[in-house]
């Protein structure tokens, strides 16, 4: 196997402020339908886009360490490392995550306590059916 490689996928959409929340609008697709609508919760989605913002600023060598991050970031090292852990997560349990599909997703906090190694026990520890 060769070196590691990076996809980035761009997607088309604007966010709009609404009372009380922000609402991501996408365009319309081929058949002519607006996008589905989903409930996610913002602080989920943040927390989800600022740990890979960081994880990428490292593999960038942006920072030599977590600590020089944290420090230059303005940020606790052990909420950075908490935060770094979230690229971990399953892809399958991030995608659900952002789509908000089940009515019972985690909270933040709950997010930055440990979980299992096995993307199948995570998945059911923080997404239970």
């Amino acid at each position: 196997m060769s070196g590691a490689t990076s996809v980035t996928v761009g997607v088309p959409l604007n966010i709009r402020r609404r009372p009380g929340r922000k609402t991501m609008v996408t365009p319309i697709r081929d058949g002519g339908d607006a996008a589905i609508a989903t409930h996610f919760d913002p602080a989920v989605v943040k927390a989800l886009a600022r740990s890979f913002r960081y994880q990428k600023l490292l593999n960038e060598g942006r920072y030599a360490s977590i600590t020089e991050m944290a420090a230059a970031e303005k940020i606790e090292r052990g909420y950075l490392g908490s935060l770094l852990r979230l690229t971990l997560l399953a892809p399958t349990l991030v995608e659900e995550l952002i789509q908000a599909r089940p009515i019972s997703a985690p909270s933040p906090s709950e997010l930055l306590q440990p979980f299992p190694e096995i993307w199948e026990h995570e998945q059911e520890l923080l997404m239970p059916r």
